[in-house]
């Protein structure tokens, strides 16, 4: 059985990790092309129009990617995870069913349009279906994000005599407090991944003396939206999600953050240590004293339990990966909020264009967020273990009984050569549509 549930959770761990890299682009991006098309529609400057086009094309093709990728992680609802899909079936298939039926097909029903209906629509109604995108690509977010924290904190259910979870309270899904915290953090993260892309392409372009309008017009707009998101992920997103943890699973902030034992007069702030859970330490720490209690309830000397609190039973399956998950993501974070605000600093001295090793450091940093973004679900996911339904369903009583642990691995296996080679495919078309640029001859210096 432990075998079994090991490749149940490692495919399904491997889908919706490669899956993911391209959501978190395009829910960000959809509003970055918003905005280029509403600064268009108020200065008529083509610049702007150009602007749009290109990133729309990169938008569609991580969207086809995204779909493509998606549609395997429905099945194993049905294959390996059919006993959960059984008994919270109720529950959770409602708001995924919400996502296909309303956010889903709004997003990609307008996207033709979009991409092809410009000349037919008008420039106004050209902007309205760009924004219904945006919402569509917003809301489908949000969806999933009730899934998951219904998942993380069970609100307004009840369980009948055969297990079955069913809802009875639907207002209660959607004003779950772990849901908006969670949602706008995920939200802006996903923004922060799309404008270290956009800034990171600017960067590109102007140290290649190519498309340098174009670069700079991208880096300026990276860099603004950049250090909007990555303050908005830290505060007050990420402190609200953290307390949320503190509140309703401490047993996970206390694996997250290397608490092994309780500390009365206050608990200190790990910024580098690695954890031995055998001997229940940690080793070759570097902490700050009893900051981590400020941070959390606003006292120096507030108590936070340690994992000596609980059962040995409730831990945290992986407090290992789970403490590194979350400490590499906040880490990359506040590099994030240090590297756009020196970026912000020399854009408003007009030195940001000459200024190489920030350009160097944008182009370099451009895979980092979708790191920090795959650790940051790695972080929620890990810290629910055992549960699939915190404190209610293990992970092992969703698995299905009659999938074996040799056809999981087949099937893995085979994902991940598809993907491999999915993800070849997407690089090249990607390398090809950045090489190209955008379509204005007119306003590019130095091509």
């Amino acid at each position: 059985m432990e075998e079994m549930l090991f490749y149940d959770r490692m495919q399904f761990a491997f889908t919706i990790t490669f899956h993911y890299l391209f959501p978190q682009l395009t829910m960000g991006l959809s509003l970055i092309i918003v905005y280029f098309k509403w600064k268009y529609l108020k200065t008529q400057n083509e610049q702007y129009n150009h602007a749009t086009h290109f990133w729309m094309r990169i938008f569609a093709l991580n969207f086809a990617m995204g779909v493509v990728t998606g549609i395997p992680m429905e099945f194993q609802f049905g294959t390996n995870w059919a006993k959960f899909s059984e008994l919270t079936g109720g529950i959770i298939g409602q708001t995924l069913a919400m996502e296909g039926m309303f956010s889903f097909f709004l997003e990609s029903s307008f996207l033709g349009l979009f991409l092809f209906g410009e000349k037919l629509l008008g420039h106004k109604w050209h902007f309205v279906t760009g924004l219904l995108i945006c919402i569509g690509s917003w809301a489908s977010g949000f969806l999933i994000i009730a899934t998951h924290s219904w998942m993380q904190n069970p609100v307004g259910y009840e369980i009948l005599e055969n297990g079955k979870f069913v809802l009875n309270n639907f207002q209660a899904l959607f004003l779950n407090p772990w849901l908006w915290p969670s949602y706008l953090h995920n939200q802006a993260a996903s923004l922060v991944t799309s404008s270290f892309v956009v800034a990171g392409i600017g960067a590109f372009y102007i140290l290649s003396k190519k498309n340098v309008v174009f670069g700079k017009l991208f880096l300026k707009t990276g860099v603004i939206f950049g250090l909007i998101s990555s303050m908005i992920v830290a505060v007050p997103t990420g402190d609200l999600l953290a307390k949320n943890v503190v509140k309703y699973q401490p047993v996970t902030f206390a694996a997250m953050e290397g608490i092994f034992h309780t500390e009365k007069e206050g608990s200190e702030i790990v910024l580098i240590g690695q954890p031995d859970v055998k001997d229940k330490k940690l080793d070759n720490k570097i902490a700050v004293p009893n900051i981590l209690s400020f941070l959390t309830y606003g006292s120096w000397h507030e108590e936070i339990k340690g994992l000596d609190q609980f059962e040995e039973e409730v831990h945290p399956t992986n407090i290992s990966g789970l403490y590194y998950a979350y400490h590499i993501m906040v880490g990359l974070g506040t590099l994030f909020i240090g590297l756009m605000v020196c970026a912000l600093f020399q854009l408003i001295r007009g030195k940001l264009f000459e200024t190489k090793w920030i350009l160097w450091s944008l182009l370099f940093m451009m895979p980092f967020p979708y790191i920090a973004n795959t650790t940051g679900w790695y972080t929620a996911e890990l810290g629910r273990q055992p549960w699939l339904v915190y404190n209610l369903l293990r992970t092992a009583e969703g698995a299905s009984p009659t999938v074996s642990s040799g056809n999981t691995l087949f099937t893995l296996l085979g994902f991940i050569g598809l993907y491999l080679l999915l993800g070849m495919l997407f690089l090249l078309l990607i390398g090809k549509i950045i090489n190209k640029g955008p379509h204005n001859e007119a306003l590019t210096e130095n091509k």
